[in-house]
């Protein structure tokens, strides 16, 4: 279940934004690492205003590819405090931060040279 050869890399970032966006995730950037590393395609990035809701964006886009994608991430982390949630599906690494967390850690400046794509925040999952 944790294979993504029904879907591009690109789909499942897609299809991952949405989920987010569902559950109001702030500031989604997708970052294309594929010129860049040779671990993963994508990250992205999103924030939820509070850990709680860092674990609701979780939730939802765990729930999503697994229901409608068949997909697992390779690996959760972080999801006990919630201050920064990462979920490894290979292709695509999801970054969930709190606003503190990633003003501390700053992947999308630590990762400047990375093409960036601002996710508008009306994208569903459904898309």
């Amino acid at each position: 279940m944790t294979g993504s050869a029904l879907l591009s890399p690109q789909e499942i970032v897609r299809a991952i934004a949405g989920y987010a966006s569902d559950r109001k995730a702030l500031e989604i950037v997708q970052l294309d690492l594929r010129e860049l590393i040779g671990y993963t395609d994508f990250f992205l990035i999103g924030s939820g205003r509070t850990a709680r809701q860092v674990k609701a964006i979780h939730d939802a886009i765990h729930q999503g590819m697994k229901t409608n994608h068949q997909l697992l991430p390779e690996r959760v982390e972080g999801l006990s405090q919630a201050s920064w949630v990462l979920m490894d599906y290979l292709d695509v690494v999801v970054h969930i931060f709190t606003p503190e967390a990633r003003s501390y850690y700053r992947l999308e400046q630590l990762w400047a040279e990375a093409p960036q794509q601002q996710i508008e925040e009306t994208v569903t999952a459904a898309s």
